[in-house]
């Protein structure tokens, strides 16, 4: 099982977008995933919802794509505290995980990518190396949330092909 993660709490966002479009590529290749969206949960506390989103969206992923918006050139804390009220060890240890950065820029959040890098080789997740950066994420997608620059579909695609050969 692949969970997918949109890495922000706004309602509406982009990020969520994106999620689905990954989702839906994966579904034509008959790969289950499930999204995990911030924008669902209070990641604030561990409390029993927050234990039963972990058992349920991410302790059964094999695998992660992470869809993180750039936020203060970097990614979203809510993100951040997720991660750090899970149980790291059951969690995260040992899992390969997917990067895609998504703004309205132009940088398609390199750097957040960067950032949040480190924090997943500190936890001894697999940090797949094609961490696709995806700028002008608004002028990509109609207003239902599909992409429809052919450059972005096919960059994704392979990104996720790469992915799911990867280690297996």
């Amino acid at each position: 099982m692949i969970t997918i993660i949109s890495g922000t709490n706004r309602q509406d966002s982009f990020t969520k977008r994106v999620a689905k479009e990954y989702q839906r590529f994966l579904a034509e290749q008959d790969i289950e995933s499930q999204i995990l969206s911030l924008d669902e949960y209070d990641t604030h506390i561990r409390d029993e919802a927050f234990i039963q989103m972990e058992n349920e969206l991410l302790k059964t992923a094999e695998r992660f794509i992470f869809i993180l918006p750039e936020y203060n050139g970097s990614y979203p804390g809510v993100l951040k505290m997720m991660i750090d009220n899970s149980d790291v060890a059951k969690v995260w240890w040992h899992k390969k995980v997917l990067l895609t950065g998504v703004s309205s820029g132009r940088a398609g959040n390199l750097r957040g990518m960067e950032h949040i890098t480190g924090s997943l080789l500190h936890m001894k997740m697999t940090v797949h190396p094609n961490r696709l950066p995806i700028s002008v994420v608004n002028t990509l997608m109609n207003e239902e949330g599909i992409f429809t620059n052919d450059a972005a579909i096919q960059s994704i695609k392979t990104q996720l092909e790469e992915f799911l050969e990867f280690g297996s």
